[in-house]
């Protein structure tokens, strides 16, 4: 085929107006059509595009407008207006009185009553100014609200005070009520066998006085007090506990990290299912109506008589599959952690879980002598001495008594904390127990190289610390708080590992439930997160008294 032939002249340069042409959106056929009339067709130069308005400033008389869809009207019609949110109840909205200790224990449940109006009584804010001063959760507590308070009530001056103030007024949208001070003073007639000077008496007068004021209105008095309920329910008032604090209402309902297979398990994913071998090993690609139900480090079990069990964890969840692995049986003596081998499934999967170097944040929660603790220290000391994967191992908890407080003790912060670390001491010497080939004196030596790895700290000095490649066990952790759980977890650097251990049957810190715990709400709202695990531990491994005692007791 001959070549065409080369140009003759230069071609002319074109206009700005060119470019802009052919930047501009296309129009179809027939709108094209309708946009160019007939008449002026042999006054466009050839060579330039029509332009589109979708919108032009006049419209030309002899075109009709196009025809618009009812759906298409309809959904312009509504689009810029929000929809408005439809409130749970029906009816007026409540009027809540909040007690002192509800503002004390939760900073933020001023915004955590949805639509409903809340009323603060002046003695409350006498009350909360005793408790700002000092270093404890308590005076943090209220010191926060201060500040809440401040906010909302600023330029509060120009407003009616009879018509409140709104609690989205400072960025808290879920908040739709208002906020209410006692201006004024209320005579409230209390029995007379109460004492008119106390706080929790003068608090039930104005919800007295406020329900009759409010007469078609439910006027509720919220404390953490359980006298002080006892004592409005006496006097027939209204009262409730705070349950916006609680992570779950029901301890039963707490994830568990373990899921039983059905018994047809293989006969309904077997089909589908995909299997391989890798890094010793066995991994399984499942699909199914079991997949819903599956989280990332979960551990799945089958044991059916005459077959061999599956024990695997769930590694990959990609839209309607998962991917099982099969554990590493650590109650066989040759995969001993630092001499020590579970005894049961349960053991099996928590040491599974500590040896995994891609978990960064583990929680462990059980019943007395379920081997929390002794399984912890272990593969911590195995994972520092042995594979060098971490530095150091920290161990931290609350120090808060059983009974009566022994008072100040003598010492730097590790002897100091040396009389709560009894757990701690206990299970170095099982552990150091089970090192029978070395001899007195390679015992003794074993020893003091543990102790040196060990790093005992107080938890009132954490703020502001990072811990780099350490192994962090935060023992009794089910007497911390929320916010102190997330202080401690924040801590972590590069490299590091947080180990969460706790017994949410023995909690001894005040207005603290099975609900409303730190390790609770780790464990909530950590689950499913492809670096972290949980396990609750149901057999106890202590003693036979142990066992039954926990049971019977």
């Amino acid at each position: 085929m001959p070549l065409p032939k080369p140009p003759t002249k230069k071609a002319t340069l074109l206009s700005d107006r060119d470019f802009e042409s052919q930047a501009a959106p296309k129009p179809g056929k027939r709108l094209a059509a309708r946009s160019q009339p007939a008449a002026d067709s042999d006054s466009t130069p050839t060579g330039t595009l029509d332009l589109y308005d979708p919108q032009p400033a006049t419209a030309p008389t002899a075109r009709a407008p196009l025809p618009v869809p009812p759906a298409a009207r309809a959904a312009a019609v509504k689009a810029p207006e929000p929809k408005p949110r439809k409130p749970r109840a029906s009816g007026p909205a409540k009027l809540f009185v909040l007690d002192t200790n509800v503002l004390m224990h939760d900073p933020t449940s001023l915004f955590r009553f949805e639509e409903h109006d809340i009323y603060l009584p002046m003695i409350t804010l006498e009350e909360l100014d005793g408790h700002k001063k000092g270093m404890s959760e308590v005076s943090r507590n209220v010191r926060q609200v201060s500040r809440e308070l401040d906010a909302l009530a600023a330029d509060s001056g120009k407003l009616d005070p009879h018509a409140g103030i709104p609690l989205a007024k400072t960025g808290h949208k879920e908040a739709g009520g208002k906020l209410f001070f006692q201006t004024q003073l209320i005579d409230a007639k209390l029995p007379a066998g109460l004492p008119q000077g106390k706080a929790d008496n003068q608090i039930l007068g104005v919800v007295q006085s406020l329900r009759e004021q409010h007469a078609g209105r439910e006027v509720v008095l919220v404390s953490k007090d359980i006298n002080m309920r006892i004592k409005a329910r006496a006097l027939g008032l209204a009262a409730e506990d705070y349950f916006n604090d609680k992570t779950l209402e029901d301890g039963d309902l707490l994830y568990t990290g373990v899921l039983p297979l059905p018994s047809d398990f293989w006969e309904r994913h077997g089909k589908t299912m995909e299997s391989w071998q890798q890094g010793g090993a066995t991994f399984y690609r499942i699909a199914g109506p079991l997949v819903p139900a599956l989280m990332i480090n979960q551990f799945v079990y089958l044991e059916t008589p005459g077959a061999a069990p599956l024990y695997a964890k769930v590694t990959e969840i990609t839209g309607k599959t998962a991917v099982l692995k099969t554990l590493k049986d650590y109650s066989h003596n040759k995969n001993a952690v630092w001499g020590v081998t579970s005894r049961n499934r349960e053991q099996n999967f928590a040491l599974n879980l500590l040896m995994d170097p891609d978990c960064d944040f583990i929680t462990l929660t059980g019943t007395a002598g379920t081997g929390k603790t002794l399984m912890t220290l272990a593969a911590g000391l195995s994972q520092v001495l042995d594979e060098r994967r971490y530095t150091e191992i920290i161990v931290t908890r609350v120090t808060v008594p059983v009974g009566e407080d022994i008072g100040f003790l003598p010492g730097t912060e590790e002897e100091k904390m040396g009389p709560w670390m009894g757990a701690l001491d206990d299970n170095l010497e099982v552990l150091a127990r089970n090192d029978t080939g070395a001899g007195e004196w390679g015992r003794a030596a074993t020893n003091d190289l543990v102790r040196s790895k060990i790093k005992i700290k107080s938890l009132n000095f954490m703020r502001g610390r990072t811990f780099l490649n350490k192994y962090v066990i935060i023992d009794e952790a089910q007497n911390l708080t929320p916010k102190q759980m997330k202080t401690l977890i924040t801590r972590a650097g590069p490299g590091t590992k947080i180990v969460c251990l706790g017994n949410l049957a023995q909690i001894d810190t005040p207005y603290l439930t099975e609900g409303s715990s730190g390790l609770t709400f780790a464990v909530d709202r950590f689950k499913g997160w492809p670096h972290s695990g949980h396990l609750m531990l149901a057999r106890g491994e202590r003693s036979r008294l142990a066992d039954y005692a926990s049971e019977v007791l």
